[in-house]
């Protein structure tokens, strides 16, 4: 019989909890509420909230809103996303993760009291916390994905470097060790690491459980940052991993030969989706069993 376990380290993390408890929390009570992207990067959570009457909106529907609720999801937003809600009279819900929201004043106040510096953030262009980070230094901050990128710096100004919160430990590291080495004399390098515990503490666990199971499915939307690195962890560990967005994917010629079945995800893979995988392994093989 084979063994199917669910990592317990897996799934939301605390700010995408409280973005969704609050949602769900607001429709209880209004039909309609809006939200400024998608909540979650995570279509199968996406759609469930949909049905109970959550709309996804982009910034330029934003514009066309008045008097009307808008919530505001764990990545957070620039301020002019704000002045725009202030000046349509819609009432912000801010569900901005507390790490995000702290990151974002460090940022800001970075930039006010330096601005002839380089600001420079390492993390995904256009990912929507970057946007936000980015938001907070009028546009002037630079965004850095990569050593390429990041030999473009001017190495004879300043250079105070951030992290997107759910960034690699590993490759910030990776990154420093480049400025520090190429930065000017007499050129002021500060480095702070600013990527979210909860995220990277993430990478050790689910290395270790990737490692004890034949099979790993890894259940996270195509969206995700955070799965995409918590995948190729898995990956790293155990080559017989598999990403998956949903149960649908599941192929259970994957499961030949295979006596033990890891279940993991990403901090914005809901448990009842791990579950729903788990559920669907085993009608499967009952199935099958029934049969022969």
């Amino acid at each position: 019989m084979i063994q199917i376990e669910i990592d317990s380290g897996s799934g939301f993390c605390f700010g995408v909890t409280t973005a969704i408890n609050k949602a769900e929390e607001e429709l209880s009570t209004d039909k309609t509420l809006y939200c400024l992207g998608d909540i979650v990067h995570n279509g199968m959570e996406c759609e469930r909230l949909r049905a109970m009457g959550l709309v996804t909106i982009n910034h330029d529907q934003l514009s066309d809103l008045h008097d009307v609720k808008v919530l505001l999801r764990a990545h957070g937003e620039p301020p002019e996303t704000y002045a725009l809600a202030a000046r349509n009279n819609i009432e912000i819900i801010d569900t901005t993760c507390p790490v995000v929201l702290q990151l974002q004043k460090r940022i800001k106040k970075q930039y006010d009291s330096c601005p002839q510096a380089q600001i420079v953030i390492f993390g995904k262009n256009g990912h929507a916390e970057v946007l936000g980070l980015v938001g907070q230094t009028h546009n002037q901050a630079i965004v850095v994905e990569n050593i390429e990128d990041v030999s473009k710096l001017d190495f004879n100004r300043d250079i105070y470097l951030y992290s997107q919160t759910t960034k690699s430990v590993d490759e910030l590291h990776r990154i420093i060790d480049y400025i520090q080495a190429h930065i000017s004399e007499g050129a002021v390098f500060r480095s702070f690491d600013t990527i979210c515990r909860q995220v990277a503490n993430r990478m050790p666990n689910i290395a270790a459980f990737a490692a004890r199971h034949d099979l790993i499915l890894f259940v996270s939307g195509g969206k995700s940052s955070n799965g995409k690195v918590l995948f190729n962890e898995c990956l790293r560990v155990n080559p017989n991993s598999k990403q998956i967005e949903s149960s649908r994917e599941i192929d259970m010629a994957w499961l030949d030969g295979v006596s033990t079945v890891g279940i993991c995800g990403a901090t914005s893979t809901p448990k009842w989706l791990m579950e729903e995988c788990k559920e669907l392994i085993i009608n499967n093989i009952n199935n099958i069993n029934v049969k022969l």
